[in-house]
């Protein structure tokens, strides 16, 4: 029998990565799209589908012989985010009760509010003070509730060659441009989550095919990258565009909380502003738990992959790997 997904979100970086993965793993993969034929790539493998996420006929219908749901898909540069979002998720959940398939989320450490603190499990109370944070756990308890198999991945910020809207190309370096500077949102020594998106992917494959063995509503943590003191990423990047000496700068805040009214990305921005002020940490315990041990490519890879990715760095550009002093 086929396997066959229905990617909501495919031009995104984790829908694309998570596309990409179960191409490769023999999937036969649908991506709904409002313009397929612009979103299409040659020779990407996806089998493209016009409609919308927010038109409940649409998902329902390309969602016939599915067996997966994989909902990454997020209104463009976070506009509208709150009207958007839940409707969304309710159209995906309408359409994997139709086909009886399991719906993949991938989610985030949004659900956790500052209260929050290191080396939370999976089952922690959530209490977000967030509009995003509420938006979130409010997602993940209507999954909860749906009686249909579920699996969540939360996983920390997410960075890749692919990654789309994300702290890496917003607040650190500057997309499609040689990195001649590097921006730190962090408080001195506050340490951060980060994730990199084909590890994600990989995680999610991995889990995936346990199948029937995951629980109906499964949800596990990623350890990911953990920035202890706020400097690791900084320095990674100085590294792999070979300035090590490079020293960071401090993000403008300022800057954020005066636009914020009037740009809507700078507003979402502010709102996430306090897991760069204090370290808010997921546990992968369930996870190793689970599959024995989580996908992690070396800080130095996972960079500098990035970087080419965005246009920051050639593809030819030497391998450095960041040694212990």
């Amino acid at each position: 029998m086929d396997k066959v997904a229905l990617v909501l979100g495919a031009t995104g970086g984790i829908g694309g990565e998570v596309a990409r993965v179960l191409l490769a793993r023999g999937w036969k993969v649908k991506a709904l799209h409002r313009s397929p034929d612009r979103a299409a790539k040659s020779g990407d493998g996806l089998q493209w589908v016009a409609g919308d996420a927010m038109h409940r006929e649409d998902v329902v219908s390309a969602a016939q012989g599915v067996q997966l749901i994989v909902h990454a898909v997020n209104p463009p540069g976070y506009r509208n985010w709150g009207e958007l979002v839940l409707p969304m998720l309710d159209n995906t959940i309408a359409a994997a009760r139709a086909a009886g398939a399991r719906i993949l989320l991938p989610g985030t450490v949004y659900n956790y509010g500052p209260d929050a603190y290191l080396h939370i499990t999976e089952d922690a109370p959530q209490r977000p003070l967030t509009r995003k944070g509420t938006i979130r756990a409010e997602m993940e308890r209507r999954l909860k509730d749906c009686g249909l198999p579920v699996l969540i991945v939360r996983a920390g910020d997410f960075f890749g060659p692919d990654a789309g809207n994300n702290w890496f190309a917003q607040g650190l370096v500057k997309p499609g441009k040689p990195v001649t500077s590097i921006s730190n949102p962090a408080a001195p020594g506050v340490g951060h989550q980060w994730a990199y998106l084909p590890d994600v992917a990989e995680t999610m494959m991995r889990l995936l095919e346990r199948g029937d063995a995951l629980p109906l509503f499964a949800c596990y943590h990623m350890q990911g990258h953990w920035d202890a003191d706020g400097t690791q990423m900084v320095a990674a990047i100085a590294h792999a565009v070979g300035k090590p000496a490079m020293k960071a700068g401090a993000f403008p805040w300022w800057l954020v909380t005066v636009a914020a009214p009037f740009v809507t990305v700078f507003r979402e921005l502010r709102e996430m502003r306090y897991l760069w002020r204090q370290p808010v940490r997921m546990s992968n315990a369930r996870l190793r738990a689970t599959l024995g041990s989580e996908p992690h490519t070396p800080l130095d890879e996972a960079v500098r992959r990035t970087l080419q990715g965005q246009g920051c760095l050639s593809a030819d550009a030497p391998v450095r790997t960041i040694r212990a002093a």
